[in-house]
């Protein structure tokens, strides 16, 4: 592991990339950290055994902190973030995505953000479409009370960006945590690999009674699937898989009664619509390796922490329009004041 240090032996932020075959993005990340308008972070790079060379030759040199981790194999991003998560010092867990830039104000932002809702430990970043400005790449991630998750916002007109409030979890592409709640409740789920671990941990952060505050002024400029591919068979299965396993690991007995017709009817109609798209052979063996693999999985689970919070305030939390999830629009409820009254959202 390379390591360099210029100034804050204790940060308060460290920032975590984890790199796989990234290219000219990783520089580009690199050097928007740079820019930051204040230097209390660190900055931990994990290449998942990366074969272009994309770790080779990078200018680390006005960075206040950085560390190389230099994987011999591909964890995964659950996986990879975890093991960053470990070795970091600051107060503040901050993921950003390799193919994703940040605004220089952005990590003031988030403090400001913090300092207005002491009581969050959980943020999420505004999202904006790298190569289309005018779009919105994301606003934090929703959740349909049914079990479908979805990035608030994605391919949005920009103008429709939410003013600051509460969304259920954030997106992983800029997604800010508390270092030891993030370790106290296990990370993201390295089973997941990656896709959906981010709404899988801010669900179960959720069912512990944290809130997640989506910051609007926060802003980072995103590929979005630079690496993977929005729509490529590896996105498509993983998130098709992924998608199952957070709605059976998380949701409560009495809401997943409930909602499980629900659930089963629109994870249909998300077949069909693969057969339209091309996409339904891995659509069908992710839902089908997604039940399969839930008998682990539960047993995995089975020590849990129990929830904390009530099935209504959950609830709540969720959207409840599947026509807003078809189209992608933010879910986010907006505060009232711009005092920390995160038990008060607008309904």
């Amino acid at each position: 592991m390379k390591e360099n240090r210029l100034t804050r032996p204790v940060p308060e932020f460290s920032i975590v990339i984890v790199n796989y075959n990234g290219g000219d993005f990783i520089q580009q990340a690199l050097d928007s950290l740079a820019s930051q308008t204040r230097l209390d972070f660190e900055v931990i790079l994990v290449d998942n055994a990366s074969s272009d060379g994309s770790i080779d030759w990078l200018d680390t040199s006005r960075l206040p902190s950085f560390k190389l981790m230099a994987e011999p194999v591909n964890h995964g991003f659950a996986a990879a973030n975890n093991i960053a998560a470990r070795k970091a010092t600051g107060k503040w867990l901050v993921c950003l995505n390799p193919d994703a830039t940040a605004r220089p104000d952005w990590l003031q932002k988030i403090a400001e953000g913090h300092a207005r809702h002491p009581e969050a430990r959980m943020f999420a970043s505004t999202q904006f479409d790298k190569m289309d400005p005018s779009r919105l790449d994301g606003v934090g991630d929703a959740y349909l009370i049914l079990g479908i998750p979805w990035r608030g916002g994605f391919g949005r007109p920009a103008t429709e960006l939410p003013g600051e409030g509460e969304c259920f979890s954030p997106c992983g592409a800029g997604a800010v945590f508390d270092r030891e709640l993030f370790l106290a409740y296990g990370g993201f789920d390295e089973s997941f690999f990656c896709f959906c671990e981010d709404v899988d941990l801010g669900f179960r952060l959720r069912l512990a009674g944290e809130i997640c505050v989506f910051l609007p002024d926060a802003i980072i400029d995103h590929v979005g699937g630079g690496l993977s591919g929005r729509v490529s068979d590896f996105a498509t299965y993983h998130g098709a898989r992924n998608r199952v396993w957070t709605y059976a690991k998380n949701m409560p007995a009495p809401l997943f009664w409930l909602t499980l017709p629900g659930h089963v009817a629109l994870s249909a109609y998300i077949l069909l619509r693969g057969v339209m798209t091309g996409r339904v052979t891995q659509t069908w063996l992710g839902m089908r390796d997604g039940v399969l693999g839930l008998p682990a999985l539960q047993l995995r689970e089975k020590n849990r922490p129990r929830r904390k919070v009530s099935l209504w305030a959950l609830a709540r939390a969720m959207a409840w329009n599947p026509f807003r999830m078809s189209q992608r629009k933010a879910h986010v409820r907006e505060f009232t004041s711009t005092k920390s009254d995160l038990g008060l959202p607008r309904a």
